[in-house]
């Protein structure tokens, strides 16, 4: 295929896809979104078509839980990049495995501990009855499918002297109860202890609807051992990407940073003692591979928002989810769609991780810097 063909395939597909998204949401509920796209209604990953978010919190262990509960089982996608990551299911995810779509997604905090929250989540979904089942069978129960990401919190300050009954469990349990369209951001769900770099860290999440009806959103737990600022201000790195003053709007930094200064990263780090974990979603159908491949792009997200990532002391772990509201055709114009919704995805991930710090505030007792106290 020549280059003149191609650039013709991509552009016929795109004249597809907005006829086929014209009848898509919009954010003002009337035509269609111009220009280059707006953050959805809520500017939050359930102005994806069938997403939910529900929250829990443990104020006296410091920590949480959040789970992205689709409406039907969706497509999902993992991709893994920090040094010290936990995680629960990932290897079912991979295409060339039986299952491809799961029934919830879940962050945790508590490291190692928090991987029992997805326990109660699978029993939660268990009860009603959802899961994945290779044939029907009234005597066998469903299996549900889901996959899960820790963080560390367990040296913010919290009671963590749990004994034989760490909080976990019933925290997942607890959050899916509360899964709806809107919840809060900053202090809230598996950021409640999380701390970005040197400042509080929290739960960020945005979204953004294209000019053709595609809407691509995000979530992500922010607990880094870098920085979500430029050294020297309280400039988010993620400035360039935001929407009116959804962080703050103090713009991009004016400053030049050079060599190996990080700034308000956490010091003397230890292992696993950090990870930002998230989850993007779209109403694009996709299959797995393509699925897989805008998560590795969403995951560019965190290197434009945080400053270093992906390091031996992080977990970074990124899902992708697919609700499918949206049929895209086959052809040329396919493979040019899966670039757009990754590079939004690594947009919107990117906006999300500073309106978590943008929001968080510190919880009864605990002391240090927020990005409003600087």
């Amino acid at each position: 295929m020549n280059r003149r063909t191609l650039i013709s395939g991509v552009a016929g597909g795109l004249t597809a896809l907005a006829l086929t998204a014209s009848a898509a949401p919009r954010p003002d509920g009337k035509g269609r979104a111009s220009g280059p796209g707006a953050p959805g209604k809520l500017n939050l990953i359930t102005d994806v078509a069938g997403l939910r978010v529900g929250q829990a919190e443990d104020a006296k262990a410091r920590t949480g839980v959040t789970v992205i509960l689709p409406d039907e089982r969706a497509i999902c996608a993992v991709d893994v990049r920090g040094g010290g990551p936990g995680t629960r299911e990932t290897d079912a995810l991979n295409a060339w495995n039986l299952v491809h779509s799961v029934d919830a997604v879940v962050l945790s905090g508590g490291s190692v501990y928090g991987l029992a929250a997805a326990d109660g989540v699978a029993t939660w979904l268990g009860a009603k009855g959802r899961g994945y089942m290779a044939a029907p069978n009234p005597e066998v129960p469903r299996s549900p499918i889901v996959p899960a990401a820790i963080l560390f919190d367990l040296a913010n300050g919290g009671d963590k002297a749990w004994g034989m009954d760490p909080p976990y469990r019933q925290l997942g349990i607890r959050a899916i109860g509360a899964a709806a369209r809107d919840f809060a951001l900053g202090t809230a769900g598996a950021g409640y202890g999380a701390g970005a770099g040197a400042l509080k860290g929290g739960i960020g999440s945005a979204s953004l609807v294209t000019a053709d009806g595609m809407t691509i959103g995000a979530i992500v737990a922010v607990n880094s051992l870098g920085s979500p600022v430029v050294p020297g201000g309280k400039h988010f790195w993620a400035a360039p990407f935001e929407f009116g003053h959804e962080f703050g709007g103090v713009g991009p930094a004016p400053n030049v940073v050079a060599g190996e200064d990080w700034g308000m990263a956490k010091v003397n780090p230890g292992a696993r003692s950090n990870t930002t974990i998230a989850c993007i979603a779209t109403d694009v159908a996709l299959d797995p591979d393509e699925m897989k491949r805008v998560v590795m792009m969403a995951q560019d997200g965190l290197a434009r928002a945080i400053r270093p990532i992906h390091s031996p002391f992080d977990g970074d772990v990124v899902f992708g989810l697919s609700t499918g509201h949206i049929q895209i055709g086959a052809g040329p114009m396919r493979n040019f769609v899966v670039a757009r919704v990754g590079a939004a995805a690594a947009d919107v991930l990117a906006r999300a991780v500073a309106r978590g710090v943008y929001e968080a505030v510190l919880p009864p007792g605990m002391k240090g810097p927020t990005w409003r106290s600087l």
